[in-house]
């Protein structure tokens, strides 16, 4: 059986520039240490939360699909009760309508602010994720990519995107995949700023956000 890793490198890779290729992983792993020293307190006040409010464990870990297709465990603050099952859409994503069962107290307010995701920079530091790419899908998933959609994996996924900041959730998870798509082959120091300084309004507006969308646990 091929792995998720085999069908991605079937994709048609265009040559990366210097700022794809040196320039974004080295400013990613800057800036991760950066950030986690200056939002440690915030982290550790919300595992603390987390923990007064469901127990533990307060990290969530789970296989999700990194650059050109491998597999590394990606990390979240736990937003929903241990051992709740995830599940998927018609359309092969995966959604948590609110006042589900499998929400903790904490977990939609967690997933709205999108402060489930700080654990992230700890994959940035180790190069599995960048600050800015596509969402990572889950392994399974990438049974359900085409041609198109398999593009997604020429990068390193992003705690924030293209996708998340022209429309997020509010958009299909096809129409996501197709956007995704679009930044892995164009992948630019300008686009990144824009998105950048995008996620600022968008977290700001809470735009597009529902808070259970499409990251499992």
């Amino acid at each position: 059986m091929s792995t998720a890793a085999d069908r991605a490198a079937a994709v048609e890779i265009p040559e990366a520039g210097a700022y794809a290729r040196w320039v974004k992983p080295a400013a990613d792993r800057v800036a991760a240490a950066v950030l986690l020293a200056l939002l440690s307190p915030v982290l550790a006040g919300l595992v603390v939360a987390v923990w007064a409010t469901s127990g533990r464990p307060a990290f969530f870990l789970q296989p999700r699909l990194g650059k050109d297709g491998r597999p590394f465990r990606m990390v979240k603050l736990r937003t929903m009760r241990p051992g709740a099952p995830t599940e998927f859409l018609p359309d092969g994503s995966t959604k948590v309508v609110g006042g589900d069962s499998r929400l903790t107290p904490l977990g939609g307010m967690l997933r709205s602010t999108s402060l489930d995701e700080l654990p992230q920079l700890v994959n940035v530091l180790r190069g599995e994720m960048s600050l800015i790419g596509p969402r990572p899908d889950l392994v399974e998933q990438v049974e359900l990519y085409d041609d198109v959609a398999r593009q997604k994996l020429l990068v390193r996924p992003g705690i924030t995107g293209l996708a998340q900041v022209s429309g997020r959730n509010a958009l299909p998870w096809r129409e996501r995949l197709r956007v995704d798509a679009e930044y892995a082959r164009s992948v630019s120091l300008r686009t990144d700023l824009w998105i950048a300084m995008r996620t600022v309004v968008v977290a700001v507006r809470r735009q597009g956000i529902d808070p259970g969308v499409g990251e499992g646990g």
